[in-house]
């Protein structure tokens, strides 16, 4: 009987840190978010100036989100909230209302599936 016991308890320990340290590995995976530039020229209908704009803000707003993954707890939020910011009001510099409309779903679609939305 005291073998089973401490089996289960030595596992049920092994898997509380396997958690633990899965955790910690996906809490950075949050912040990178990976953009078919290309497919998403297609959906929004680009035209090549509007595909190198939106290349370049696309690689600013990646920057500001890893620099978000690697700041306090306390201004993950905000600085997100930031990107998030600029990055919608370069976008709508850069496309025009059809194009900017569709944009937000699919950056609002990536934003809730990143589980960025605090």
């Amino acid at each position: 009987m005291k073998r089973l016991f401490l089996m289960v308890l030595v596992v049920l320990s092994m898997s509380m840190t396997v958690n633990a340290e899965n955790e910690s590995n996906n809490s950075t995976d949050v912040y990178t978010i990976n953009t078919n530039i290309r497919s998403l020229a297609k959906y929004l209908d680009l035209d090549d100036q509007q595909m190198l704009d939106v290349k370049d803000v696309h690689a600013s707003f990646c920057n500001d989100l890893k620099e978000a993954a690697t700041a306090d707890a306390e201004e993950k939020d905000m600085i997100v909230k930031l990107a998030l910011k600029k990055n919608c009001m370069y976008m709508h510099m850069i496309l025009d209302s059809k194009q900017y409309a569709k944009y937000l779903r699919v950056l609002n679609a990536t934003v809730n599936n990143r589980g960025l939305n605090k």
